[in-house]
């Protein structure tokens, strides 16, 4: 054979050896005839079961439905608790519920095992009215258990049109299980509320950060400079019931406190590992105190630890969520989508606060049966005992 011929025969081998590893992979690319002959075994395997369920099985079942099925078993193997498979009609939902064209009842949750535990209700919202609080789990929407679904498509079902009603069940600790039949509402909440309060005699400012979307950080900075005006000495940044949001927001309202340096680190199998620093965008240099719950997660957690390691601020409440890891959302060609967690967040200390969230300097619980704060309160006494210690150190 000549030398000429043998390269030639070497390229079209590899030519068809590449060709044949992009089909297999792209099946739906070939022919009809061709196809069984690049599909995996694993593939011809689920449709092979599928085929069998769906003409011997006693009763009727429709094939989106194995499919997925076959995808929410694929993505439960995984063993992470915020990775999930959304099926197109729950994909659709979540969308739609997110455009901000969709409204609520008023409150924040947390995503257990069961279904969703409710951190926070809005003052006079339909949820208040109702008699939800704080602690509550709701097991299901409109009769359907939500149990192992996400916190995104849970919330999306129970959101709707203004006007409408949508049943919850509730299970409260130490209660019967009630079913409430609540009216959605446009909730507007104000990312960031501030309001001027005295705590040793001196005047402090303190901002609920409700939610980490987008410019958030901006209402924060106008909080805290509008504080600021009225002779704030010092801040409570109060986190709790937050469930997080975008992180970009989260490095931004971080820098809002903290001058310089980094504030999250992520990292993950297939995304490099990055560093996001302070971005020079400081609102104030007085002292902070952070105030945080089993509700203060994810995004929350990056700017409570950023307070609490690069400022040594003190950390007021209760041991954090623990959601030290990011997702992703990957749009499927049968209109699903997989939400997959793709890394892990880490503090300025190289802490990854996964399992295990935040755990505060001062121990403090808010008691919703009594018209006091007491978590507020503690933060508060904190915050003045802060400032002295700084007035000390300058004067």
């Amino acid at each position: 054979m000549r030398a000429g011929t043998g390269a030639v025969l070497a390229a079209v081998v590899l030519l068809a050896l590449g060709a044949g590893m992009w089909l297999g992979g792209h099946p739906e690319k070939l022919p009809e005839p061709l196809r069984d002959v690049f599909v995996d075994e694993t593939a011809s395997v689920q449709v092979q079961a599928t085929d069998i369920i769906e003409e011997n099985y006693y009763r009727r079942v429709g094939e989106q439905r194995l499919r997925d099925a076959s995808l929410r078993g694929m993505v439960r193997s995984l063993g992470s608790r915020f990775s999930h498979y959304f099926t197109p009609e729950e994909n659709r939902l979540f969308r739609e519920s997110a455009s901000g064209e969709f409204s609520g009842v008023g409150m924040t949750v947390v995503e257990r095992p069961r279904g969703l535990l409710v951190a926070g209700v809005f003052e006079d919202s339909p949820a208040e009215e109702e008699g939800i609080r704080a602690g509550d789990l709701i097991t299901a929407v409109d009769g359907k258990s939500i149990a192992g679904k996400s916190s995104e498509v849970s919330t999306a079902l129970i959101k709707g049109e203004p006007g409408t009603h949508v049943r919850l069940t509730v299970r409260r600790r130490g209660s019967d299980t009630r079913r409430l039949r609540v009216r959605r509402e446009r909730i507007r909440v104000p990312a960031a509320d501030g309001a001027l309060r005295r705590s040793g005699g001196r005047r402090v400012g303190v901002v609920e950060l409700s939610t980490f979307s987008s410019g958030a950080h901006a209402e924060l900075i106008a909080e805290l400079e509008r504080l600021e005006r009225r002779r704030a000495q010092g801040f409570v940044l109060d986190l709790r019931a937050n469930g997080g949001g975008l992180l970009d927001e989260a490095v931004l309202v971080a820098s809002a406190f903290v001058p310089d340096g980094v504030i999250v680190t992520t990292d993950g199998r297939a995304r490099p590992r990055r560093g996001f620093e302070a971005r020079g965008q400081t609102a104030t240099r007085k002292p902070a105190v952070g105030l945080v719950d089993r509700g203060t997660a994810s995004a929350s957690e990056i700017v409570a630890a950023a307070l609490q390691e690069r400022l040594q601020s003190p950390v007021v409440g209760l041991e954090t969520f623990g959601k030290g890891v990011f997702g992703q959302i990957f749009n499927l060609s049968n209109g699903g989508a997989l939400d997959l967690v793709v890394g892990n967040y880490y503090t300025p200390s190289g802490r990854n606060l996964s399992r295990r969230g935040i755990t505060p300097d001062e121990r403090a619980r808010d008691d919703p049966d009594t018209r006091r704060d007491e978590a507020l309160d503690r933060a508060l006494a904190t915050l003045g005992e802060t400032i002295a210690r700084s007035d000390r150190r300058s004067g």
